[in-house]
């Protein structure tokens, strides 16, 4: 090949790539931009106080919502009972997050929101402008009753106007909301009730669709979100809320003889520990929220967690250290 032919390749041979990367650009600022449709169910809030504690009993207890939602803690402080204005921020590799404000303030909050549009929201992850959310809330398996109960408390709280920041998401969030990222929605046929038995069936639900133990109790792929271990079987670590320099490792929750760090207890002593509350000042597990579960929500939990099949793996039981990386220097 002569040198004036080589010298007309070279213009191709450096823009191809160009090109790719222009076109890789392009159609991930138009998936950024899709919409995403996604059914309204028909739920609405009821003024019933009853139905208004359970909400409030859900949301303040096993759902844990005021972990997120809560205003930022000054000093000691949970956030337990704080209103749930949002503000607190999460450092993630995609960027950083901020809890939304959800009360029912019509400027800063959900006021604007109707009753299904919320519904959908916490069920499909798909807001009123048919954006899509991050898969933070794993609500979509919650029933009727439940998810019409957590409706009917938010509306029944005091609004609270508070802007809280956009999301800061980075070229890498980018990318993988356009391409990895869409609704879910329920994984098991929706029921309208859940019959509140300390039994496994209850127990399980708590576990999975309420309070997200399995998020934190299995071993997660990190890329994805999908869960790559035994259900339960301890092992994903779980970086400390209040303490960025602490990692702690959740232990197995299932029965096996070695490495369950429930292998023998009774449902008396699962009770007894729930409400000691928290050991580890640290610790990313909301046990204030999770103090506050009934015996028979902790009776149904124990009898799931027992009901799982034995799986090694986790934190060593024998050693009874949660924290995998000490302080750093």
């Amino acid at each position: 090949m002569n040198t004036v032919k080589k010298r007309r390749l070279w213009p191709w041979i450096l823009g191809a790539p160009a090109a790719l990367v222009l076109c890789l650009v392009g159609a991930t600022t138009l998936r950024n931009l899709r919409t995403f449709d996604a059914p309204y169910p028909d739920l609405h809030a009821s003024k019933d106080p009853a139905v208004i504690e359970r909400g409030r009993y859900l949301v303040r207890g096993p759902a844990h919502c005021g972990e997120c939602h809560g205003k930022e803690p000054t000093g000691e402080q949970r956030r337990l009972d704080e209103p749930l204005s949002g503000g607190l921020h999460f450092d993630l590799p995609v960027g950083t997050f901020y809890a939304r404000n959800i009360t029912p303030d019509p400027e800063t909050g959900i006021g604007k929101f109707t009753d299904p549009e919320l519904a959908r929201v916490l069920r499909y992850g798909v807001k009123p402008d048919g954006d899509v959310l991050l898969p933070f809330m794993p609500f979509a398996n919650l029933s009727d009753e439940d998810l019409r109960a957590i409706i009917s408390y938010l509306r029944a709280l005091e609004p609270v106007r508070k802007r809280v920041p956009e999301h800061d998401i980075n070229l890498l969030g980018y990318f993988a909301k356009a391409w990895f990222i869409a609704p879910k929605g329920p994984t098991q046929a929706l029921q309208k009730t859940i019959p509140r038995t300390p039994t496994a069936e209850y127990g399980a639900y708590l576990a999975r669709d309420v309070g997200n133990c399995i998020a934190c109790h299995t071993k997660i792929d990190m890329r994805t979100g999908a869960l790559v271990g035994a259900p339960f079987a301890g092992g994903g670590e779980t970086p400390s809320h209040s303490n960025p320099n602490i990692t702690f490792l959740p232990p197995n929750l299932t029965p096996d003889a070695r490495w369950g760090w429930l292998a023998g207890w009774t449902a008396e002593t699962f009770i007894a520990r729930f409400r000691a509350g928290r050991v580890h000042p640290d610790s990313p597990m909301p046990w204030e929220a999770y103090a506050r579960l009934d015996d028979n929500d902790l009776a149904a939990l124990f009898a799931y967690l027992k009901s799982l099949p034995a799986a090694p793996g986790g934190p060593d039981p024998r050693v009874r250290e949660v924290m995998t990386m000490a302080q750093k220097e």
